[in-house]
């Protein structure tokens, strides 16, 4: 197994962990995995996915901000969205409202 394929089951392992209801950030993981500098190939992680036996819920991964940045990636326009509400996140415009409410830190749930 190549090294980026090794860090992509490690994120995915994260992003399952996200409880319903909560989000986190590309970085959180990234800075969780000890690869701060690394939240874009998390995004590459997410992106991909879809393609794995075991459902990843990527729809709960956006960016520091809590913007959907990812939505373009799934199915349907907004897909990525009504998945959060779905899990009562409040989006307004693409982004999350209560961020600091709903936000999930890996590195401080996960000792």
């Amino acid at each position: 197994m190549d090294a980026s394929a090794n860090f992509f089951e490690k994120v995915y392992d994260i992003a399952r962990k996200i409880p319903f209801g909560r989000v986190t950030s590309y970085g959180a993981i990234a800075t969780y995995l000890g690869a701060a500098r690394s939240a874009r190939m998390v995004g590459w992680a997410m992106n991909n996915s879809h393609h794995q036996k075991e459902e990843v819920p990527a729809h709960r991964v956006v960016n520091k901000q809590g913007l959907l940045t990812g939505k373009h990636h799934f199915e349907g326009t907004n897909l990525m969205q009504q998945l959060l509400e779905n899990e009562g996140v409040v989006i307004v415009n693409n982004q999350i409202q209560n961020l600091e409410t709903v936000f999930w830190n890996p590195t401080k749930e996960l000792k």
